[in-house]
């Protein structure tokens, strides 16, 4: 059983210095439309381009999980993604002027903080999940890290970590349900070792750290050297050593909070799989490099899954519109008209809907001696689907003509014979602009995936 998408009521900005670079960077949240998922945007780059959370665009994950589209960058998004997920938000549109998101205290509560304050809101459309229904696992041998996911009717995480050292141990956590995350994860700051801490003080990576956003353990002798080295670096007369092992200024929340912050990017970096989860996941030995391999794993087995999902629809049923509504509205007829019902219509989806006979003209000449319908022809069909789509959104349809600007990603599954019955489902990808329409679009016949294909249009008026 579904429930319903959720956004935020108004936009809301926090300031804050980012790890790596040491600028000063603002973020801001902002509401964005059902459907539209998780979404960076560069607002320090020309175009402002925009960059999905999704796992298809990990690129590095030294770090932090690093995002890269057509060579623009958002670096460790781990955290802002985690306040996201366990405030229960869908769809979400992130400024941020510059590479990286503030590291504020090395956690997700100031992101969470500021989110609650823009308040939360429900939004018409239902969610969509993916269910469990067998163990899916990933290891990386290098590392020896695991990661599985086991079937559960909710969402839920435990982390199991050692670190091999006297002074961090082995630590256990576990965050039952996403509605703990606030009160439970969300506080649990990131953390380093000494001789992290002195890698990256060395080779200038590590200019927004101090002592207020990173636990340092200390896992080395603390020489005159280092000593100086980090008092430099964190603006400090002394840096000393806590009786617990950590560098001082810092009082632990949890006694495992190492392990706490591990299940934050854990449910950070996950949550580029794009969809709701229903699972179980147990991680051994957490890292963004098998958090995320695990992500583009399930993001696959997800896209896979959507992709093979036929839609079922009672064909016996009136359709919204028949073959003359649609050439009310579409300039195309016989014999290049390659759609005879629409069955579903939204301001951002389309579902129509062919009959396959003996009788079409291309028949003739297209293997008569075995008839398969041509693939350019099932394309076109998908593009006269979006052609009602994108005309539905003027209110004179009949002064515009739709053109086609390009293809990608075109696949060719199964055959297409007379006597099918073709299904086809066209979703807009982002919101129509300048008249330009960029959809997904699917074909389906006899319960399979036939064809799919990203596609692009325009609509531009008639000459008088």
């Amino acid at each position: 059983m579904s429930d319903k998408q959720r956004t935020i009521k108004k936009e809301v900005s926090l300031n804050g210095v980012g790890l790596h670079t040491g600028k000063l960077v603002e973020l801001t949240f902002k509401p964005a439309e059902a459907n539209t998922g998780i979404r960076f945007v560069r607002t320090d780059l020309e175009g402002k381009p925009e960059i999905e959370a999704l796992a298809t665009f990990v690129k590095k994950t030294q770090r932090g999980t690093n995002l890269e589209k057509n060579g623009v960058s958002i670096n460790t998004s781990e955290h802002v993604l985690a306040a996201i997920v366990g405030l229960d938000i869908d769809n979400i549109i992130i400024e941020v002027n510059s590479p990286e998101p503030p590291i504020m205290d090395g956690s997700s509560k100031f992101f969470v903080e500021s989110l609650e304050k823009a308040g939360i809101i429900e939004q018409d459309s239902d969610r969509e999940y993916f269910e469990v229904k067998e163990v899916i696992s990933h290891r990386d041998e290098e590392s020896g890290s695991e990661i599985m996911i086991m079937p559960s009717d909710h969402y839920e995480v435990t982390v199991m970590v050692d670190f091999g050292t006297k002074i961090l141990g082995t630590q256990n956590a576990t965050l039952k349900k996403i509605s703990d995350f606030k009160k439970e994860i969300a506080n649990a700051r990131t953390f380093s070792f000494l001789h992290e801490i002195e890698m990256l003080l060395d080779n200038d990576l590590i200019k927004g750290g101090d002592l207020n956003n990173a636990i340092v353990y200390v896992d080395k002798p603390l020489s005159d050297k280092t000593m100086e080295k980090l008092s430099k670096a964190f603006k400090k007369k002394k840096v000393t050593i806590k009786p617990n092992g950590i560098l001082d200024n810092l009082t632990l929340h949890w006694p495992n909070e190492a392990a706490r912050h591990k299940l934050l990017d854990v449910i950070g970096d996950i949550a580029l799989v794009g969809t709701r989860l229903k699972g179980k996941v147990i991680v051994n030995k957490p890292g963004h490099k098998i958090n995320t391999d695990f992500a583009k794993k399930l993001y696959k087995i997800i896209l896979l899954e959507k992709r093979n999902k036929v839609p079922k629809f009672d064909l016996n049923q009136r359709p919204l519109m028949d073959i003359h509504e649609i050439m009310n509205i579409l300039p195309h007829r016989p014999p290049f008209l390659l759609i005879d019902r629409i069955l579903e219509l939204s301001d951002k989806h389309v579902v129509g809907m062919k009959n396959v006979t003996m009788n079409e003209p291309h028949f003739v000449g297209h293997f008569p001696g075995a008839p398969v319908m041509p693939g350019v022809l099932q394309i076109e069909a998908m593009a006269q689907c979006g052609g009602i789509l994108v005309l539905s959104s003027v209110p004179d349809p009949e002064n515009y003509l739709t053109y086609f600007m390009k293809m990608n990603n075109v696949k060719f599954k199964q055959k297409v014979l007379p006597g099918d019955t073709l299904i086809f489902k066209a979703e807009l990808m982002s919101p129509i602009r300048r008249g330009i329409c960029h959809m997904q679009a699917y074909g389906y016949a006899n319960g399979k995936l036939v064809v799919e294909a990203e596609l692009m249009a325009q609509i531009v008026k008639k000459d008088k």
